[in-house]
Parts: structure tokens; C-alpha cells; sequence
């Protein structure tokens, strides 16, 4: 793990979308992800971005999230700017929780799990609405994401083991 992510980092731009381990070139761009997982990339006629990404690409629309991943009259707790900021997890629906448990480890690995920051709602959102979406591009993101932090977290080992 520490192998692949520190072959992954790049101190000049981009993190580069494969790393040598152990002299073997592992490839995490999304085609190579999509196509290890065995997962399609849906595209409707004439688009070029899943409904996922599309969606990302929209101003974020907080009731339409809430309506769909909180019990009725809750919501997202505003930050100290007064914008939203995060969602207790006790306040999501069922099916949002059951949702948001594989995104903590097999989407976007965090460790802090008892609520929902705007990005993972979005995630959330996305899952629960059954958005199609391009899961290889998703995990390449967040590894690269990773390889790029100053963290000592070590996302995806069970995929990167599986890669190696």
C-alpha cells in the first residue's frame, strides 16, 4: 500500500493515473478501474458525462438532498458562515444509512462516520437516486486525492492488493 501511493504522488501537477509496485504497472485510470470491476459506464445518447458527474456540475440543490436521504424535518446543520454544512447521521433515512456505509470504505474511504459532509450527501444523493455513474473515474479520483494529501491514510487496500 505505502509502496503504490508513494509511486503514485507526483510533486509536479496531476498525480500521474498508474505507480509501479514491486516492478509491476498497476493502472488506476477509470477505464482500467471500470474494467478490473467489471463495472459499465452508462451514457445516454449524445452525452459524454454519466448523470452523476452532470449532476456534480449543478449548483447544489440542499432541500432536493434533504427530501431524499432525511427523516422528515431534518436536515443539514448550517455551518458558521450560515451555509449548509453536514448531516447527523441519526438523521438520515434508513436507506440513505444502509447507502452511505459501503461510500465510507469502497467509494471515498473516510474514517469519521457519524455524519455527512456536503460532498458525501451529494455522494449519497447520487447512490439513493440511482444515478448512473462512472465508479472507475469516482475511486481513481479519491486515490489520487489521496496519493496528493498530507495525510497518512491509505485508502482502497483490498482493491489495490486485488490490482497488485
Amino acid at each position: 500500500m505505502k509502496e503504490f501511493y508513494a509511486n503514485l504522488y507526483s510533486s509536479e501537477g496531476p498525480s500521474p493515473k498508474q505507480a509501479r509496485v514491486k516492478g509491476h504497472l498497476v493502472k488506476i485510470d477509470a477505464d482500467s478501474l471500470n474494467t478490473f470491476l467489471e463495472t459499465l459506464v452508462v451514457l445516454k445518447e449524445g452525452e459524454t458525462l454519466p448523470t452523476y458527474f452532470r449532476y456534480c456540475r449543478l449548483p447544489t440543490d440542499y432541500r432536493e438532498i434533504e427530501a431524499a436521504l432525511c427523516i422528515p424535518g431534518r436536515g443539514f446543520i448550517l455551518n458558521a458562515e450560515g451555509h449548509p454544512g453536514r448531516i447527523l447521521r441519526k438523521d438520515l433515512t434508513t436507506l440513505a444509512q444502509v447507502w452511505s456505509v459501503p461510500s465510507y470504505s469502497n467509494l471515498a474511504p473516510t474514517s469519521h462516520t457519524s455524519d455527512l459532509t456536503v460532498d458525501r450527501a451529494r455522494l449519497i444523493f447520487g447512490l439513493v437516486s440511482r444515478m448512473d455513474m462512472n465508479i472507475g473515474a469516482l475511486i481513481s479520483g479519491q486515490m489520487t486525492s489521496i496519493a496528493q494529501s498530507n495525510s497518512s491514510r491509505l485508502g482502497f487496500p483490498a482493491l489495490i492488493t486485488a490490482l497488485c
